[in-house]
């Protein structure tokens, strides 16, 4: 049985991870045998994810020291595992949606992303979302069009007038 100290400083941590994380997914592992749950962790890992199991009363304290996490209250309930991201925020999306394809589970419950929330239903929906990197290129694809669009039109008449001159300039000469 963990001590209070040793409650309070899994607490301290998991607000560290809350405070770091642009989100926090919350997934239930019930059912999992220890490998599969290696093998998820594992595939967490690949993507840059922090995957972990904590009691959901040291987590709920976390949140509440913190804040803005109230949606997730009703889900701090079973056995859950907490899937932490700072950058690729849809990195867990992803990684679950294809485990529970192939393995069933565990159980996507709800996540937490930039003070959104997401629930069950919603995983699809966040897979497909675009990491950082993507929408920036995106924006610069947008951008780089309407120019590449002048630039031809500008090359397109400077050809057209320089022609005309040259036309005329023949007509002149003869």
């Amino acid at each position: 049985m963990p001590t209070l100290s040793e409650k309070k400083a899994v607490v301290e941590e998991i607000t560290e991870q809350l405070n770091s994380a642009n989100g926090v997914y919350i997934t239930k592992y019930t059912g999992m045998s220890v490998s599969d749950m290696g093998e998820l962790r594992g595939e967490f890992r690949k993507g840059n994810v922090n995957f972990k199991v904590y009691k959901n009363k040291l987590v709920k304290r976390a949140m509440e020291t913190i804040g803005g996490y109230e949606e997730l209250f009703p889900h701090l309930h079973d056995q859950n595992g907490f899937a932490f991201v700072e950058e690729e925020l849809a990195a867990p999306a992803k990684v679950l949606k294809g485990y529970i394809k192939d393995k069933k589970k565990p159980e996507f419950k709800a996540a937490l992303i930039d003070g959104d929330f997401y629930s069950a239903d919603q995983l699809d929906t966040l897979a497909a979302m675009k990491s950082k990197n993507e929408i920036i290129g995106d924006i610069l694809g947008l951008l780089q069009s309407p120019i590449n669009n002048i630039v031809s039109g500008l090359q397109a008449q400077g050809s057209n007038i320089a022609g005309a001159v040259q036309t005329i300039a023949e007509k002149a000469d003869s």
